[in-house]
């Protein structure tokens, strides 16, 4: 580690244990009272402003405490919403906040974590900010199931569900996840994948089996899911499905 690399590091002890230690609200001058010697407020403009690979930060944290238990490991997804005032905060938006039961102006996060069932404990991996192009087409605004007019609209065809054509939010969610499994390279053995119930809909089921993982959600209100019909045809009228 080079002596940038050592400086940091020891600011982010500093951050992490303030951090811990506080109470009230996280801001920059709440840390630095917190922070005590070596944890001024321009050391830690210094630290906050210096470039870090945090997933390459969080993966080493995790071979060096987590890798080789003997445990099933699930990757899960959320969002995460930060209230924040002002106007030139980068990715600054509306966002809806489960929490207040409204939309809030803040930052939203797509957050990856790695879960332990055996310790029922999380381990993040990846967070990264939702932009307003992607957060447009969130799943949780639209559904794969347009309303419509019951029936079938004349002249329809038959198409395959499993080709869909994936929004630009599940688009970026696909990035994120692959990112991860390729810095994950195989190490611990990722089978399932747990989604947020706004996700149970066949665009996201496709997005999730395209990277080679099987998905646990919860079916949306206007979902349509129909077991496959098994018994010999009787010879008479259309085959039931």
């Amino acid at each position: 580690m080079n002596k940038a690399g050592k400086t940091n590091q020891r600011r982010l002890v500093r951050i992490a244990e303030a951090m811990l230690s506080m109470t009230g609200r996280v801001t920059m001058l709440g840390l630095s009272r917190w922070s005590g010697r070596g944890g001024s407020y321009r050391t830690l403009q210094r630290f906050f402003h210096s470039t870090i690979n945090w997933p390459q930060l969080n993966w080493s944290l995790f071979q060096s405490h987590l890798l080789g238990e003997d445990t099933e490991w699930v990757m899960a997804a959320d969002e995460v919403v930060v209230t924040k005032s002002g106007k030139k905060t980068y990715g600054l938006e509306r966002f809806f906040s489960s929490i207040y039961g409204k939309t809030v102006p803040g930052l939203c996060f797509f957050s990856l974590s790695l879960i332990n069932v055996k310790r029922r404990s999380s381990h993040p991996m990846l967070l990264e900010p939702i932009i307003k192009e992607a957060a447009a087409s969130c799943p949780k605004g639209t559904s794969s199931v347009k309303e419509k007019k019951s029936g079938r609209p004349k002249g329809s065809s038959n198409r395959n569900l499993k080709e869909v054509e994936l929004s630009p939010y599940l688009q970026f969610a696909k990035g994120l996840i692959n990112q991860v499994l390729t810095r994950i390279n195989g190490r611990i053995l990722i089978r399932y994948f747990v989604f947020d119930g706004a996700f149970g809909h066949n665009n996201a089921l496709q997005m999730v089996q395209q990277l080679k993982l099987h998905l646990i959600s919860k079916l949306r209100c206007n979902s349509a899911l129909y077991l496959p019909y098994d018994s010999p045809y009787s010879g008479r009228g259309r085959r039931r499905k």
